[in-house]
């Protein structure tokens, strides 16, 4: 009998990726037994503070990866998009399954897109590439930090807080809650984070046999794509804090990608574009593009 362990945030969501890998797992592997621990980490506690202030989207990994180091469980499954660009020493992402839709959307009971909220209508977001984005197209939004589980930003709107908030799509269909979408924003207004939509399952880099296990599940193009991504991320200095976006996909063979660096206020916006066939290669080629346009002095400010 093979045993995977694995271990979780306590949100709905992480509850909810967590049973949907092992669902994926014990299709592919039947008499798989898995077992799940709940870790409540450090950016599920501090909620009254934006996330770039306290240390970004590292906060939701670290006691995840320390259970893992001292062999505690096997396994934890994230949203890639959170998960750092660099490997933590001695882990691993074992795999990533098929991407989800990686786009934002609005939530709003007002409005049904982000040209017909009025002006000064306040957005929640903790995302510095949402806010760079957002003010792109409107800059007479006026953006709020917005902080807790899916369901809590979305009643957080609801009840008024906020006028409306921009969130990843992914997150609010695994929860079933399409119905508080306002939009979908096209990739022309709203460039994903990357690695957005997907998710990544990380485990010790010598655990032999939970890797041949999750490979399993592994979906080869998801994985091109989202490499290419992190790869310009890593290429740009790495935080996934920074007003960063970026997205890749397939096409005949071929990664196709794109990306973007931005001031926080959305006046400045650099965008670059190429293919490839070698998923870090083309994410360092368009980040070394994007330096070249002045990408560094954005991302020092």
């Amino acid at each position: 009998m093979t045993k995977i362990v694995f271990a979780t945030r306590p949100s709905k969501l992480a509850r909810w990726q967590t049973n949907y890998v092992i669902q994926l797992l014990q299709q592919a592997v039947p008499d798989l037994v898995c077992e799940v621990i709940v870790i409540t980490t450090r950016g599920d506690k501090e909620l009254d503070k934006p996330l770039p202030e306290i240390g970004g989207k590292g906060l939701f990994t670290q006691e995840l990866e320390a259970e893992l180091l001292s062999g505690h469980v096997c396994a934890a499954v994230h949203s890639l998009k959170d998960l750092p660009v660099e490997n933590t020493a001695g882990l691993t992402v074992g795999a990533i399954p098929v991407r989800a839709d990686p786009r934002d959307v609005l939530v709003c009971t007002q409005s049904s897109s982000l040209e017909e909220l009025p002006s000064g209508a306040v957005i929640g977001t903790s995302s510095l590439r949402r806010q760079a984005q957002v003010l792109r197209h409107r800059p007479d939004l006026k953006i709020e930090s917005i902080r807790g589980n899916v369901d809590t930003r979305i009643r957080k709107v609801e009840e008024g807080q906020y006028d409306a908030a921009v969130m990843a799509g992914a997150g609010i269909t695994r929860l079933g809650l399409d119905k508080h979408i306002a939009t979908w924003l096209p990739l022309s207004i709203m460039l994903p984070a990357p690695g957005q939509g997907a998710l990544g399952i990380q485990c010790r880099a010598d655990d032999k046999t939970t890797l041949a296990i999750l490979k399993k599940i592994s979906d080869i193009d998801t994985t091109k794509s989202v490499r290419a991504e992190r790869a310009f991320l890593l290429a740009l200095g790495g935080g996934c804090s920074i007003p960063v976006g970026a997205y890749a996909e397939i096409k005949e063979g071929v990664i196709v990608m794109q990306g973007l660096v931005a001031a926080t206020d959305g006046i400045q916006v650099i965008n670059v574009d190429g293919q490839g066939e070698e998923p870090q290669a083309l994410g360092k080629q368009l980040a070394k593009q994007a330096l070249a346009q002045g990408a560094g002095e954005l991302l020092n400010d």
